[in-house]
């Protein structure tokens, strides 16, 4: 079976980043494999999720990163994001995300190209140094460009790359969700396990805890308002995620959103990144 992309986080999913967000909810109640096998059931969970979420082509976002430390001060930049949704197996979705303001980090990029059985390719373009630096498997729990999204959250987020637990279903902001657990499959990660809670009425992504290479609680994730594109399509209006070790959190807002724009595989080239103002 063709595995797709999951894309919760974020961005991003993935990126969450980019995503992990949904098309229209099905009309039909999902059957699910049993309680008593929580590992089915926390995979049919996110493949149907998954399975929502396809069709979309491309898009183009404008997009807020606000940063605000643990005594509140806070930080805006502004930036641009391209996707491509990619349906080959074992391959996942594409993104290239630019900085527009402020000044001293203007061109700064990031292009991501997912993938489901292998690492990620992740390249950052720095202006400052005209240079293209690739981000090694090692690095990709590193923060991104000092906010609380580690470069892996901002990567589209495999259905292939975890193993899944359905933990249970319970209350979440007024609705009902499925919480299941998912542990990384890949290398380098800086996760021992998310946590993920999906809304059992459409399936969307409403929150994700993330664990550290100690199991402690590091980060939550959380999920605004979703809103309705092209009859089918939804996404959010925002995402913040939380750091309990440090106090400090990152919302992004986006804007702008369009889809099915035409955009192609050269649009997410390495040498597309060096002139991606």
């Amino acid at each position: 079976m063709t595995e797709r992309v999951f894309k919760p986080s974020a961005f991003i999913a993935a990126l969450a980043l980019l995503g992990s967000l949904g098309l229209a909810p099905a009309r039909a109640e999902l059957l699910l494999p049993p309680e008593s096998d929580p590992a089915a059931r926390g995979l049919a969970i996110v493949e149907e999720m998954d399975r929502r979420d396809s069709g979309w082509g491309d898009a183009k976002a404008d997009m807020k990163m606000i940063l605000t430390n643990a005594a509140g001060d806070r930080s805006e930049r502004e930036l641009h994001l391209m996707m491509l949704e990619v349906t080959e197996p074992n391959e996942g979705d594409w993104s290239l995300m630019v900085f527009d303001k402020p000044r001293d980090i203007e061109g700064t990029a990031l292009l991501t190209h997912a993938h489901v059985k292998e690492p990620d390719d992740q390249w950052l373009y720095l202006p400052a140094v005209k240079r293209v630096k690739r981000i090694s498997s090692s690095n990709k729990a590193g923060p991104f460009v000092g906010s609380e999204f580690a470069f892996e959250d901002l990567a589209a987020q495999e259905v292939g790359k975890y193993t899944y637990t359905w933990m249970k279903d319970e209350p979440c902001g007024g609705r009902t969700c499925h919480v299941v657990e998912r542990v990384p499959a890949y290398e380098g990660s800086g996760y021992t396990k998310q946590v993920v809670w999906i809304d059992t009425t459409d399936y969307l992504m409403r929150k994700t805890d993330y664990y550290d290479r100690k199991g402690a609680l590091l980060k939550t994730l959380t999920f605004g308002e979703y809103d309705k594109y092209l009859d089918s399509i939804w996404r959010p209006r925002e995402l913040e995620m939380s750091n309990h070790e440090n106090g400090k959190k990152t919302q992004l807002v986006w804007e702008k959103y369009e889809f099915r724009t035409g955009l192609g595989e050269n649009d997410f080239s390495t040498a597309r990144l060096e002139r991606a103002r």
